[in-house]
């Protein structure tokens, strides 16, 4: 399986950017995955090629206009008909694991994918409309694009296509991993060498080399450190293990 995306902005010399590099660059380069973009502004209006313009009914901000998203859109389409459209919004659902992994295993053949990144004070809400994309966010918070979070996304999805990561063991028990037992569950402390360290010790577990073990004690900072810091998840592991 391959992932393909288009990447639909204004400022289009921003990828790969970061995704150029490291495990998602490497990839990139052996074809495991593929990017190209699409400039919002090559369709747009008058001598300064004009995008967005005020909104109606007054109010702070400039809003992209529909029909220059439109001809963008329909020009993403042309190249990949069969691409699911999904546009980055703090209205959108929250970018999580499950979300990442479902976009990643949704076909045996290439995934394709648009992503919208709007700039100024929001899109059109008839491009909404029209498309029903997917709307998604990288969190709680406002940013002035949606190129970055796009990035995390893409950098999120690589990583799970096979061959990316080289033990699938590493996606199983990392924070939210692959393994039922760790679906909702942040990762355990990691250590390496040297055994001892500003006077702090590795557990000494660790080193017993007995795998049923340490993989308890795993299990077990797993459990704590999410009761700790993340409620919401504790209560989904804790009432998904009584169901």
């Amino acid at each position: 399986m391959s992932l393909h995306a288009t990447i639909l902005t204004l400022f289009p010399d921003m990828f790969p950017g970061p995704l150029g590099f490291s495990l998602t660059g490497k990839a990139l380069q052996e074809g495991r995955w593929s990017l190209d973009c699409i400039n919002i502004r090559d369709f747009g209006e008058g001598k300064h090629a004009q995008v967005d313009d005020t909104p109606y009914g007054g109010g702070a901000g400039m809003v992209m206009r529909a029909d220059i998203l439109d001809a963008a859109i329909q020009a993403g389409l042309q190249r990949h008909p069969d691409a699911q459209l999904i546009y980055f919004t703090p209205k959108g659902q929250s970018i999580t694991q499950p979300l990442i992994k479902a976009l990643t295993s949704t076909k045996e053949g290439p995934t394709e994918y648009l992503f919208l990144c709007g700039r100024f004070e929001a899109i059109d809400e008839r491009i909404i409309e029209k498309y029903q994309p997917l709307e998604v966010s990288l969190g709680d918070f406002v940013m002035t694009g949606g190129e970055l979070a796009a990035m995390a996304l893409l950098d999120a999805a690589v990583r799970l296509l096979p061959g990316v990561i080289g033990e699938a063991e590493s996606l199983e028990q990392e924070s939210f991993g692959l393994h039922q037992d760790y679906a909702c569950l942040l990762e355990h402390p990691h250590y390496t060498r040297p055994p001892i360290w500003d006077e702090r010790p590795v557990p000494g577990v660790l080193l017993s080399g007995h795998h049923g073990e340490i993989a308890a004690w795993r299990k077990r900072m797993s459990e704590a450190i999410t009761e700790a810091r993340r409620p919401d998840l504790w209560k989904r592991y804790t009432e998904g293990n009584e169901s």
